[in-house]
């Protein structure tokens, strides 16, 4: 019988699922300029999510997953509506009526909401490094993203829509994270990306008509969106999420904003000033905070079972295992 992985194992295979997550959806920054000027919000997210999950599917087919837990379904379909549906086309729209440094700050809140909602619905507590680290990131992420939106324009709809936008994610993450007690991340992800494809299949005669005028590399770049930051990166966050708490989790989305800026640099020549630099900065240090234990709580992890009944009472970094293993 496979003996369970050792809480620093465990660790690190978060840590890594979630480094993976964070680089693909710093990658869609790309994707998403150049899909959005051929593609209506709506049809974009559509498009995305079908590719996503006609790979999924594959997958899920060749590793024999099957359908998940019934006690998974009321986390998949809600995180499918929510995440999956109504965010990727309300942030696509969004962000056609605001200027990038005002949806940056206002879609950057969703990670704050989420601790929150963790906090009071899943009972994760509000540790204080965690809120301190966000707050770090948060301001960065600001510092980011109004230093690369020039003198743009904002709307009230667009400012509300990147609002929901944030509301939609959060509250996504934390009805998903249930689910994955029970379903394994791949059955998550799957059944939610196709339940945010048929709630997007309204949009289905736009696609058509979008896609007939786009040109092929607005529609590959369509392709590689639900490939890669969908399905992909989804799934890898699902997998981290099922092994540490939703709060770090999403403080560890406020490194996208940094690695945003030095992609951007690379592959499209755009050299970021002094200014946009420092906030890539200060949201990485911001992410190390949140992700950083107290000494006591890192002692206790050295010493082992025995340190239970001492007088270390911090709680732990990872929440425990889903019952259902990865296969």
């Amino acid at each position: 019988m496979k003996s369970l992985p050792s809480p620093r194992r465990t660790e690190l295979l978060a840590a890594g699922a979630a480094t993976v997550t964070v680089l693909l959806w710093a990658s869609a920054f790309v994707s998403i300029r150049s899909a959005g000027e051929a593609y209506a919000p709506g049809a974009l997210a559509l498009g995305r999510l079908l590719a996503g999950v006609l790979v999924l599917g594959v997958i899920c087919l060749i590793r024999r997953e099957g359908l998940p837990p019934r006690a998974a379904w009321p986390g998949i379909v809600v995180s499918g509506l929510l995440w999956f549906g109504l965010y990727m086309v309300v942030l696509n729209w969004g962000e056609q009526k605001v200027d990038a440094g005002t949806a940056a700050l206002v879609v950057n809140v969703g990670p704050l909401i989420m601790a929150l909602l963790a906090g009071w619905l899943l009972k994760e507590g509000l540790p204080p490094r965690l809120l301190a680290g966000m707050a770090v990131s948060f301001a960065g992420a600001a510092v980011v993203g109004l230093s690369m939106s020039g003198e743009g324009s904002a709307s009230v709809l667009g400012v509300l829509l990147c609002l929901l936008a944030a509301v939609a994610y959060a509250g996504g993450v934390v009805a998903q994270k249930p689910a994955l007690r029970h379903g394994s991340a791949l059955q998550v992800t799957t059944f939610g990306c196709a339940i945010g494809a048929v709630a997007c299949l309204p949009f289905a005669g736009q696609l058509v008509s979008d896609a007939a005028d786009a040109p092929l590399s607005a529609t590959l770049n369509m392709v590689y969106l639900g490939v890669f930051p969908t399905a992909l990166a989804f799934t890898t966050w699902a997998f981290a999420l099922a092994r540490t708490t939703a709060g770090k989790m999403g403080a560890t989305t406020y490194a996208v904003p940094a690695l945003v800026v030095l992609m951007s640099w690379v592959a499209l020549d755009e050299v970021p000033g002094w200014i946009t630099l420092v906030g890539g900065l200060v949201c990485l240090a911001g992410v190390a905070v949140s992700r950083s234990r107290p000494r006591t709580a890192a002692a206790a992890a050295e010493v082992g079972p025995a340190a239970a009944t001492g007088p270390v009472t911090a709680a732990p970094e990872t929440s425990p295992e889903p019952q259902r293993e990865e296969a």
